[in-house]
């Protein structure tokens, strides 16, 4: 007969490795299925300052490892495979993989959610080279220097004030002639003395020799490129959540987020979302762990009738 788990994980970030160390010391076989490499966005993070319990701050590599063999000490198993359909309906819930299917009794989706990139030329390359995606992962290593926020919403609001307090200079750029950012972001913004907003603007080419050195940016309505000098490029135009394959399979918002709150359940039973794959004020590794343990403890009480039990 084909083998159950208890609690199959999906996704080897830091809300997968926590949640497989939750279960797994608790007793229920568990796997977890990670498609590319332990760690998942946090693994090419150069620098984690923001993590507790490492007082000189750890890199994402040493820092993935830790949670995976902190997991399977307990006894979990990792299998690299990607998910390509899910069957959640039922008491025992399919995953379908490129190395075959999986059978468990509870599933815990912890798949994350890429950010979206600028798509140019060379910005592969440039990641931790003068290319980044989180301010308050990366903002410190440009203390005193020149950098671009690209896009206008929520994050790079947060993005821009946060790093107009460690740059030189803060230059914003967005398409529009109006930030999409809530209120609250705009009177700060527009007091700091030392950011500039560039409207009706897109970055359209990286300059770089071994790391980036400025950027050229094209405005939309006239066409005109302008050039920049600039140490780095914090790029915040939104993420974009790894639920492909979780087409029919569970409720999801607009933006393609699993919905589900603080507890994690989603709307279907014995199916639940941690990290940033779920519908969420604030995606940090520390809030991910911590949806990592909380989806275990509502995990155990669907798996033993209790569910509803305080």
């Amino acid at each position: 007969m084909e083998h159950i788990y208890d609690i199959l994980i999906i996704g080897g970030g830091p809300a997968g490795y926590t949640a497989a160390l939750y279960a797994a010391r608790a007793g229920f076989q568990t796997v977890l299925l990670e498609r590319l490499a332990v760690g998942g966005q946090m693994v090419l993070t150069g620098e984690i300052d923001n993590y507790p319990g490492f007082e000189k701050g750890i890199d994402g590599f040493t820092l993935s490892l830790k949670m995976q063999q902190s997991a399977e000490r307990f006894g979990m198993k990792t299998e690299y495979t990607e998910v390509i359909a899910v069957d959640f309906f039922g008491k025992i819930k399919k995953v379908e993989t490129t190395n075959g299917d999986f059978r468990t009794k509870a599933v815990i989706i912890s798949t994350g959610a890429n950010p979206r990139e600028l798509g140019l030329p060379g910005e592969q390359q440039l990641i931790g080279r003068g290319v980044h995606y989180c301010a308050h992962c990366d903002g410190r290593f440009y203390n005193g220097k020149t950098v671009v926020v690209v896009g206008g919403g929520n994050s790079a609001a947060s993005a821009a004030l946060y790093l107009s307090r460690l740059a030189k200079k803060t230059y914003v750029v967005h398409r529009r002639d109006t930030l999409r950012a809530t209120k609250v972001y705009h009177d700060p913004l527009l007091r700091a003395e030392n950011l500039e907003f560039l409207w009706n603007s897109t970055v359209s080419e990286l300059i770089a020799d071994d790391k980036l050195i400025g950027v050229r940016v094209r405005n939309v309505n006239t066409g005109k490129i302008k050039e920049l000098a600039c140490d780095g490029v914090f790029v915040s135009i939104g993420r974009k959540p790894a639920t492909d394959f979780l087409t029919n399979a569970v409720e999801l918002d607009p933006f393609g987020y699993i919905v589900a709150d603080e507890s994690t359940r989603t709307n279907i039973d014995g199916v639940f979302a941690a990290g940033d794959v779920r519908t969420k004020p604030l995606c940090q590794i520390v809030t991910a762990v911590s949806d990592g343990a909380v989806a275990v403890h509502y995990a155990e009480k669907y798996l033993t009738g209790k569910e509803w039990d305080i």
